[in-house]
């Protein structure tokens, strides 16, 4: 498993391809070098809406690289230009080797100088249809279960894009995919 980008953003105002005015940190780009890890999360990260974002149990979110494929391919299909880079789901960690399948609440994700524990699935909204370009962005996202996770920071320190990391299984009562498709339940 490799960290493959670390992504950051702050909060911007802007308009969608849709026509629609948003505020959000949404547009992640690629940080260059070791990123620092707090407790509320990565250095130069912001939220726009602390309701439903950020804190210490959504301080970090991870989403794997294997999904992007199915983004590239539903976004042509609705005609939206442009090609997907990592940060594009609003991810701070862009992932290779570890899906939602894999994962439970509670596990940590260790990398060399800090540990990040699991809190739960994302729950897409209206702003991430604004910033992928389609109205039915979120509702492909809880049809494909592709939602990443949050994590929480278990131990601050420092992570780098290209850095491996290792998954320490958790309680292993509640799984992502279980949890996501609980809340998502009616949604799709």
């Amino acid at each position: 498993m490799r960290l493959l980008s670390v992504n950051t953003a702050r909060v911007e105002h802007f308009v969608a391809t849709t026509g629609q005015a948003v505020d959000s940190a949404i547009r992640k780009r690629a940080r260059e070098g070791a990123v620092a890890v707090g407790p509320l999360g990565l250095d130069g990260d912001e939220q726009a809406d602390l309701t439903v974002h950020g804190g210490p149990a959504k301080a970090v979110y991870a989403y794997p690289h294997e999904h992007y494929a199915f983004w590239t391919t539903v976004r042509g299909q609705a005609q939206v230009a442009g090609a997907l880079q990592p940060g594009d789901m609003g991810e701070n960690l862009t992932l290779q080797g570890l899906q939602e399948g894999k994962v439970w609440l509670g596990d940590v994700l260790r990398f060399a100088d800090c540990e990040l524990v699991v809190t739960e699935p994302r729950q897409p909204c209206f702003k991430f249809n604004a910033h992928m370009g389609f109205n039915q962005a979120a509702k492909l996202m809880v049809q494909s279960g592709y939602c990443g996770f949050y994590l929480g920071v278990g131990r601050e320190g420092r992570v780098a894009a290209g850095e491996a990391f290792e998954l320490i299984p958790g309680p292993r009562e509640v799984g992502v995919v279980e949890l996501f498709k609980a809340r998502m339940k009616g949604k799709g």
